[in-house]
């Protein structure tokens, strides 16, 4: 006999057997695949809820749910739980207190409110609040409740795949349990960098210092609509001066992460690499973009697409380790990493292949820790078990990559832009080796993909805040 709990089946509540006062609840987190897939099913394309641009020039700078979502879930609870199938619904009045934005994860009550024994009808009430207690949606349902016992095989729902840009909550929903950290934004003088910000502070990502000309980062806000008066505001002239007060704050103790702002990359780099009063570590310098793709099962890591243009044997192992620290922050204690090449056998002629080789050796000896290294690998054979087993190839990492580092920053940032552009697939990036994560963002970038940056700093930070400093446990 099956165990009534069974979650195999689906099981009502007859109106007899229901209490006035009884509960019943369910917990989902809003991803942009649920917005989606609601706007397809209703056709509702209000723009406030699928157009990420119009959505930061609206009064919530992001983002938000369409407001019936959050009552679909309500009837779920109805249907599924409380009382369950037979459920007829009555009728159902939703006050709408708050909007639900990407991230938030909703907490759905019904509680018996009345019964009526002539018509067996409950009434209950209904409330939404999110995952810091704010009630966003309350109200009250009517419901015909069943009079006979129904226990049924639970239907298993199709796997829906959206082929769409911005698929980062399963690293937003891993920053649930660190703290926010206080994190140094360089020079946020437009609304992108600002905006970005304020939304991952709201999110409880980070705890910006705002470092930068005062009158430009004001002027900013107002022009995006944006209440900065929570945050700390760093005075200084001019970007060359940001930069340079933000590392001080990292050396004081005083930031955990940087974010980059509206000033170039190189001049920000520029002071993270001074030999004196810089955040050198004993580790080379790498940027890593961890990506969602839709027809990959797995988060999938790619380096160094921005930092070192052709790099030697010795930054390769660092840009390995750096790679392989940002995975197990986020999880992945034993992550497979592919060495890609062009071919899949060492080739004297072809540098990437001996390096590749090396780099595998390397780990063999205990020289790089913490990861299951294979290479060369061609990109097919790294990401296709169908190809490695074509290909004869008997590997713990061929056809089941979690990172994927290229030789070179032409081959790593040509790989990045094609997974963008031609698998609809979504990246946030981090770079990784400095005393703390470097969050690197451009105006292309979409508010998901921003704040998911900043949740990767968030966890990277905390591992090493649990593990040290890269280079000291080497």
């Amino acid at each position: 006999m099956d165990a009534p709990n069974d979650d195999r089946y689906i099981e009502n509540r007859t109106f007899d057997e229901i209490q006035v006062g009884d509960e019943a609840h369910l917990e989902k987190r809003l991803t942009l695949d649920d917005i989606k897939l609601f706007a397809i099913m209703s056709g509702d394309v209000n723009p406030s809820h699928v157009d990420d641009d119009f959505a930061r020039s609206s009064r919530f700078q992001e983002v938000i749910a369409h407001g019936m979502w959050g009552g679909a879930l309500i009837s779920t609870v109805l249907g599924t739980q409380l009382p369950g199938p037979g459920t007829l619904y009555l009728g159902q009045t939703l006050s709408f207190r708050a909007p639900v934005s990407l991230g938030d994860v909703l907490k759905v009550s019904v509680r018996v409110k009345t019964k009526d024994e002539a018509r067996t009808q409950l009434i209950l009430d209904c409330r939404c609040e999110n995952q810091k207690g704010k009630v966003v949606i309350e109200g009250e349902a009517r419901v015909l409740a069943p009079k006979e016992k129904v226990r049924r095989h639970r239907t298993v729902l199709p796997t829906v795949r959206l082929a769409e840009r911005g698929r980062l909550h399963e690293i937003l929903s891993a920053a649930d349990h660190p703290p926010a950290i206080p994190v140094a934004v360089v020079h946020p003088v437009d609304d992108v960098s600002l905006t970005g910000a304020v939304a991952a502070a709201h999110h409880g990502l980070i705890i910006p210092l705002l470092v930068g000309p005062e009158a430009k980062i004001r002027a900013a806000a107002e022009q995006a609509e944006l209440d900065i008066s929570e945050f700390e505001l760093i005075d200084v002239p001019h970007s060359h001066a940001a930069a340079e007060r933000a590392v001080a704050l990292v050396r004081e103790g005083r930031a955990e992460a940087l974010m980059k702002g509206a000033l170039h990359t190189d001049e920000l780099m520029r002071e993270v690499l001074k030999r004196d009063g810089g955040l050198r570590t004993e580790r080379c310098i790498s940027h890593v973009m961890a990506f969602d793709v839709p027809t990959y099962p797995r988060p999938l890591f790619i380096t160094d697409a921005a930092i070192n243009i052709t790099p030697n044997l010795d930054q390769k192992r660092d840009i390995v380790r750096n790679a392989i620290g940002l995975a197990h922050a986020l999880g992945n204690d034993d992550p497979k990493v592919a060495i890609l090449a062009a071919v899949e056998t060492v080739n004297p002629k072809m540098p990437s292949t001996l390096d590749a080789a090396a780099l595998c050796k390397m780990a063999d000896r205990g020289q790089i820790k913490g990861g299951t290294l294979d290479g060369p690998l061609a990109f097919d054979n790294a990401i296709s078990e169908d190809a490695a087993r074509t290909k004869g190839i008997d590997s713990l990492v061929a056809g089941r990559a979690d990172i994927l580092v290229a030789p070179d920053l032409e081959a790593a940032n040509m790989l990045m832009k094609q997974l963008n552009y031609l698998a609809d697939a979504t990246g946030a990036g981090l770079v990784l080796g400095a005393r703390v994560p470097i969050i690197l963002t451009s105006r292309a970038d979409e508010a998901i993909t921003r704040m998911a940056s900043c949740a990767l700093a968030l966890l990277a930070a905390d591992h090493q805040k649990r593990k040290g400093p890269p280079g000291q446990a080497d």
